[in-house]
C-alpha cells in the first residue's frame, strides 16, 4: 500500500464512524485500525506502509512513549559509581537510578540542565554525570522514527467495550536541534534513566527519550494533514 492508497482507505474507515473494537486492552486501537486497512499483524518492528509506520492514538490520552534509547560515549562520571553515590535501593533493594528527570532536582538531587548544545544530567554538588549532545540526539532520532502515520481516534465505551472513530491522520517526518531543545524545555520530552548496580558493573538498559502521545506532533520538523 503506498500512502494515495493509505488516504483512499483511510477516508473509508472514517466514514464508518465509530466501530467495535477487535481486541480488548491498550493494543485494540491498533489493531483493529490495522486490521480495517487490511494490514495483517506481526511481531516484526519495522514500516508498515512504504518506509511509514502507523501510530494510533486515543483522543485525550496522557500517554507516554519512548521514541527512543541512546546511551553511547555520554556518561562523564562512572555509571557504577554514579548509582552508588546516588542511586536508590527498588523494593527487592536494588540500588539503581530509575528515575524520570525533569529541570527541577529530584529527591536525590539529580536534574537536567539544557544548554544550546546539549542536555546535561547533573547533581546539586557541582557535578557533571553525564551529557547528551543534541547533534547526536538528531542523528538518532532519524534513524528510529525517520517519518510515521499519527492517528487519532476518538473512543467511546459501551457495555465494557471500546468503539473507535479514526478522525484524523497526520504524516510527521523529521526533528531538528531546535525543535529536540524547545521540546526538552518545554518537558513534553522526558528522559529516563534506567540502569542497577551489578556488583561489578552497571546494568544499564538504555536511558529512555520518551513523549506523550497527544504532543507527537509537536516534536517533527513536518507535519501534514492527510485527511
Amino acid at each position: 500500500m503506498n500512502l494515495e492508497e493509505f488516504k483512499k482507505k483511510f477516508e473509508q474507515i472514517k466514514n464508518m464512524g465509530f466501530v467495535r473494537s477487535l481486541r480488548k486492552g491498550p493494543t485494540g486501537i491498533g489493531y483493529t485500525f490495522e486490521t480495517l486497512l487490511g494490514i495483517k499483524e506481526n511481531n516484526i518492528v519495522g514500516p508498515d506502509i512504504g518506509n511509514l509506520e502507523i501510530k494510533t492514538h486515543r483522543l485525550g490520552s496522557n500517554n507516554l512513549i519512548t521514541l527512543f534509547t541512546f546511551n553511547r560515549k555520554v556518561w562523564k562520571m562512572n555509571p557504577l559509581e554514579a548509582i552508588r553515590k546516588y542511586g536508590t535501593c527498588d523494593k527487592n533493594g536494588r540500588l539503581g537510578l530509575y528515575f524520570t528527570m525533569s529541570q527541577k532536582p529530584n529527591s536525590q538531587g539529580l536534574f537536567i540542565h539544557i544548554t544550546d548544545e546539549s542536555i546535561q544530567l547533573r547533581h546539586l554538588d557541582g557535578t557533571l554525570i553525564a551529557e547528551w549532545f543534541f547533534e547526536d540526539l538528531v542523528k538518532r532520532f532519524e534513524q528510529k522514527i525517520p517519518a510515521l502515520i499519527f492517528v487519532t481516534a476518538e473512543v467511546e465505551e459501551r457495555n465494557g467495550i471500546e468503539y473507535f472513530h479514526y478522525i484524523r491522520a497526520q504524516l510527521l517526518k523529521g526533528t531538528s536541534k531546535d525543535i529536540l531543545i524547545s521540546q526538552f524545555k518545554e518537558e513534553n520530552i522526558l528522559l529516563d534513566l534506567r540502569l542497577h548496580d551489578k556488583g561489578t558493573r552497571a546494568r544499564n538498559h538504555g536511558t529512555g527519550f520518551r513523549c506523550y502521545e497527544r504532543n507527537l506532533p509537536k516534536i517533527f520538523k513536518y507535519v501534514e494533514d492527510l485527511l
